[in-house]
C-alpha cells in the first residue's frame, strides 16, 4: 500500500510538477513567443520596458503615470501591492496633495481638476494606463514643453487608447509607456 502511494506521487510529481509545465511553456513559446516572453520592448536592441509595466516618468515632457504603490523603487514587480491606505488615512490624504502639487507645479496654467487617476495609485502599483482624461489634462503641459501641435497630440493619444473590453467590461484607458516612446521617436 505505501508502494502504492510513492509511486502515484512520484507519477503525480512528473505529469503536475515537470510534464505539464513543460508542455505549457513550450506551447507559449511556439503559439505565442512575444508574450510568453514578456512582452518586451526593444529599441536598438536594448529592453526599454514592457506595455504591461507602468514606468516612472518625471520630466514633465512626458506624459505621467498613476503613482506607483510599490515602496521605496516605484514600478518594482517584485513588490506588486496596493497601498491598503483608506480613504481618510492622512497618509493617503497627504499622497494625493503632494501629487496634486506636483501636477500644478509642472502646469500652473492648467485650469483643469487632475483626473483622480493622476492623484491615486494603481491597485497593484504597476498599471502602465491613465485615463483619456488624465491624458488630456496633460496634454497641454507635453505640447508646449516639446513644441508640437495640440492636434499631434490628441491623435497621438487616440492612437494609444483601448477602447472597453469586449465593448463593455472596463473603461478605456491610455498606454503612457507606448505614448511616451513615440513622443521620443518624433
Amino acid at each position: 500500500m505505501i508502494t502504492t502511494a510513492l509511486r502515484m506521487i512520484l507519477t503525480l510529481t512528473v505529469l503536475t510538477g515537470i510534464l505539464y509545465p513543460l508542455a505549457m511553456t513550450g506551447l507559449a513559446q511556439l503559439l505565442f513567443p512575444h508574450q510568453a516572453n514578456g512582452s518586451l520592448i526593444r529599441r536598438q536592441g536594448a529592453v526599454t520596458g514592457s506595455p504591461w509595466i507602468g514606468q516612472q516618468f518625471d520630466d514633465p515632457k512626458y506624459f505621467w503615470p498613476r503613482l506607483s504603490a510599490t515602496g521605496r523603487f516605484p514600478y518594482n514587480a517584485a513588490a506588486s501591492s496596493g497601498s491598503n491606505l483608506g480613504p481618510k488615512n492622512p497618509a493617503l490624504c497627504k499622497a494625493i496633495e503632494d501629487r496634486r502639487q506636483a501636477l500644478l507645479a509642472a502646469d500652473p496654467t492648467n485650469p483643469l481638476t487632475p483626473p483622480i487617476d493622476l492623484l491615486t495609485a494603481a491597485g497593484s502599483g504597476l498599471d502602465p494606463h491613465i485615463s483619456p482624461a488624465a491624458a488630456a489634462y496633460q496634454q497641454a503641459r507635453v505640447a508646449r514643453l516639446r513644441g508640437l501641435p495640440l492636434a499631434t497630440l490628441e491623435g497621438l493619444i487616440a492612437k494609444h487608447t483601448s477602447a472597453r473590453q469586449l465593448g463593455v467590461l472596463g473603461e478605456p484607458t491610455v498606454n503612457v509607456l507606448l505614448l511616451n516612446q513615440e513622443l521620443d521617436q518624433r
